[in-house]
């Protein structure tokens, strides 16, 4: 049977018809999903106590303990992100909307789309680019750095957790401390993180990408567990899409067989905060899983379920991997052989 087992310190307490995640509007404003801002207060808690410390940056970790932490933290507060945005100790990226951020955003805060980094646009596809080089300056003119943390802000529960699908991406690209603000933009100004408008421009970045299979599975790997069951396989989308609806381009609709349903905002409260570690193990532990299960989560691009990977592996599951494909890709091969149920 499953067993639970309490993580300290994680506490802070979280359309379009027919286009794909704003996709059909990349070229003009980005993420195309409707945003609506409502102020949200950071809870307190302390950071989360972590064994191992990473000394990419030695002289301030001694001012700002988070610094030691971060190679272990997917997620941090508002609190904690605030002393490292006020250190000048991180790269600060900014998920939300374009116009969002263009008109108030932390002062150093740089905007990209996740949907920058995708190896094609049209079919829609969620897997990553592969040619390093490309991707390296990419993330370069973003001012990003293998030895400076990134910290990366969105805006739940309005968005698809694209937060969680950048930190995903840098993690899986070979960034060792890169995580998101839990409660996003709006946590950070409550917490006094003072904002501006315009557009940021970054100094260029030294990042060299370095490829971790470790928080990633394909499509050739759910075929196989079709019939091995290695993994405890999670979709990580509405409901409606889990029984079978179609809104974002998919070319057939259902659920993976075997697939357990979890929306990935069943881990925020209606604040966009996430739900105390003690809750969200609670409804893991009701699907059959432990700290210990193989996960493998997926969701319509890679999205939604790069978040449920970055919480999990905040909250100390050992083995939980994003499908960034998802349902673009497996949906687009035969059903014989790529079987949907509903």
């Amino acid at each position: 049977m499953p067993t639970l087992r309490y993580i300290k310190g994680f506490s802070d307490s979280k359309r379009l018809k027919s286009v794909p995640l704003g996709l059909g509007t990349i070229v003009g404003a980005g993420l195309g999903t409707k945003f609506n801002y409502s102020p949200i207060t950071e809870q307190q808690n302390p950071p989360s106590p972590l064994i191992n410390e990473q000394q990419n940056l030695p002289h301030l970790s001694k001012t700002n303990p988070i610094m030691s932490q971060l190679q272990h933290r997917w997620v941090v507060n508002a609190a904690e992100a605030k002393g490292l945005i006020e250190q000048n100790a991180a790269t600060v990226l900014d998920v939300r909307q374009p116009i969002s951020w263009f008109f108030s955003h932390v002062p150093s805060a740089v905007w990209l789309g996740w949907w920058q980094f995708l190896e094609q646009l049209l079919p829609p596809n969620g897997k990553l680019l592969k040619d390093s080089k490309i991707l390296e300056e990419k993330l370069r003119r973003l001012g990003i750095c293998n030895r400076k943390p990134v910290i990366v802000i969105g805006n739940p529960p309005n968005n698809f957790g694209e937060e969680g699908r950048v930190v995903w991406m840098l993690r899986t690209l070979g960034h060792p401390q890169a995580a998101f603000v839990n409660g996003g933009q709006a946590a950070l100004v409550s917490v006094g993180v003072p904002t501006v408008w315009g557009v940021t421009r970054p100094a260029p970045g030294d990042f060299v990408v370095k490829p971790t299979p470790l928080w990633t599975i394909q499509r050739h790997q759910l075929q196989d567990n079709l019939t091995t069951q290695a993994y405890l396989v999670i979709d990580s989308r509405s409901p409606e899409e889990f029984a079978g609806a179609t809104p974002y381009c998919e070319k057939r609709g259902g659920h993976i067989p075997g697939a357990v349903h979890f929306h990935f905002r069943d881990l925020m409260d209606k604040k966009g905060y996430l739900l105390p570690p003690e809750e969200i193990m609670t409804q893991l532990y009701q699907r059959g899983c432990d700290h210990e299960t193989p996960i493998a989560t997926y969701c319509t691009g890679g999205v939604r379920s790069a978040f449920i990977v970055a919480v999990l592996t905040e909250l100390g599951y050992t083995c939980v991997k994003n499908y960034p494909g998802s349902m673009w890709e497996w949906s687009s091969h035969p059903a014989k052989t790529h079987p949907l149920n509903k």
